[in-house]
């Protein structure tokens, strides 16, 4: 049986983040291609990390600068190691090249670091995003992790397009693999809350992220106003994993901006919810968010970073807008009418369809893994820069690595 060491930078977590559902999915495709699975990471779980022995997974816990990695490594030899983002191939990527030359070594961006820096920049600067932005020092590091591995598995087709065209990426060591979902079923529809059945405004995500705090700050203070004034009964209610005191303080029951911190079940929330009202301001990827609210029937009322790379050319599903006045308008609208509201619902089935059905995407990726099994060096020559890379970050980390660890014993 083949088998797949995942690397990851975290513990899944997918009842609390994106990452973590992503992550999920990857693992069962593998395992429906019949992989031997092993998870290890150098992070310390927390209450809410899966467990993934019930997956039929092996789970080790690996040590950072430890030469003990290369001896499980040697011992474990798999025919593939997937690298849970770019700082964890900088970490461990020379040790798989040194130890397992003849393993594919696959790269899960999760979402371009690089494209969210740059926003992120941005934004704290109160400027439009240039492509210049792009070019920071988490592109030198990712684009050099994408180089050295194998293959990167993409999550958004324009994150893709960003790699191709400002970065002069090869599309062969690019693959695109967004959420891998089921269609939802006539039978789900119709066991979903009707209209009528559901209540209230919605935002959800994992508040430790920079992205889903700065959405709920520009609500709080730009957009419920707006809505307040033309619905005084509404509320919205905020969730999200690891809710700080610097998000707590947005609560205000006498306005209905109620945080609720950590949901217990995210489709819960969402079915139960009219609407979800979540304008991202920066990041990048794939939002988890809007994806689970499609499933579960319920509009999005989002912005144009929000949307990006979900609906493709089919019409969204609520409303895509920047400007707060249209965002508050739009939320209002979608909220009370039950015609806007159905085809926004209607445009969601058809996205999760059309867009991110599983069965779309597990016969092709199958097929580029049984093509670098059987062509790794011929891939790899045509990919020579990564060769260059490869040699030169393993002279570098190599040694400030050993060096590490030397110390540590010392």
């Amino acid at each position: 049986m083949k088998h797949l060491l995942v690397i990851g930078k975290t513990w899944p977590e997918p009842q609390s983040t994106g990452a973590g559902w992503r992550m999920i999915q990857l693992l069962k495709l593998f395992k429906s291609f019949n992989y031997e699975i092993t998870f290890g990471s150098a992070s310390a779980k927390t209450e809410f990390s899966e467990d993934l022995s019930e997956m039929n997974i092996t789970e080790t816990q690996l040590k950072m600068n430890d030469s003990s990695f290369n001896e499980f490594l040697k011992q474990l030899d798999p025919n593939i190691v997937l690298f849970d983002r770019f700082m964890v191939e900088e970490q461990f990527g020379w040790r798989v090249s040194e130890t397992c030359p003849n393993a594919i070594k696959i790269l899960d961006t999760e979402d371009l670091h690089c494209l969210r820096a740059g926003r992120q920049q941005a934004f704290s600067e109160q400027r439009r995003f240039k492509k210049q932005d792009l070019l920071n020092q988490t592109a030198k590091r990712e684009i050099a992790s994408i180089l050295r591995c194998d293959l990167s598995i993409m999550i958004s087709e324009v994150e893709i397009n960003i790699l191709k065209q400002v970065f002069q990426i090869d599309e062969s060591i690019l693959h695109y693999i967004p959420f891998l979902l089921d269609p939802v079923s006539e039978e789900e529809k119709e066991t979903l809350p009707t209209f009528e059945d559901r209540e209230g405004f919605v935002m959800l995500g994992n508040l430790l992220h920079p992205p889903n705090f700065e959405s709920v700050k520009f609500v709080k203070k730009h957009v419920w106003p707006i809505i307040k004034k033309e619905m005084p009964e509404a509320q919205i209610h905020i969730y999200g994993a690891y809710t700080s005191q610097k998000v707590q303080q947005f609560h205000n029951k006498k306005e209905g901006f109620l945080i609720m911190g950590r949901a217990e079940s995210a489709s819960d929330v969402l079915k139960n919810a009219r609407v979800l009202l979540s304008p991202l301001l920066y990041g990048a990827g794939l939002k988890t968010k809007f994806i689970n609210a499609m499933q579960n029937g319920t509009p999005n009322i989002t912005t144009i970073v929000g949307a990006e790379g979900i609906g493709g050319l089919l019409p969204f599903a609520g409303e895509i807008a920047n400007d707060p006045k249209v965002i508050a308008k739009e939320a209002v609208k979608h909220y009370n009418s039950r015609n806007q509201w159905r085809t926004a619902q209607k445009n969601g089935f058809k996205i999760i369809e059309e867009r991110f059905s599983k069965s779309s995407f597990e016969g092709v990726f199958q097929k580029k893994l049984n093509y670098l099994e059987t062509n790794l060096t011929e891939h790899r020559n045509q990919n020579f820069l990564g060769q260059v890379l490869q040699h030169h970050q393993s002279q570098s980390t190599k040694y400030m690595s050993k060096w590490i660890e030397e110390k540590n014993k010392s």
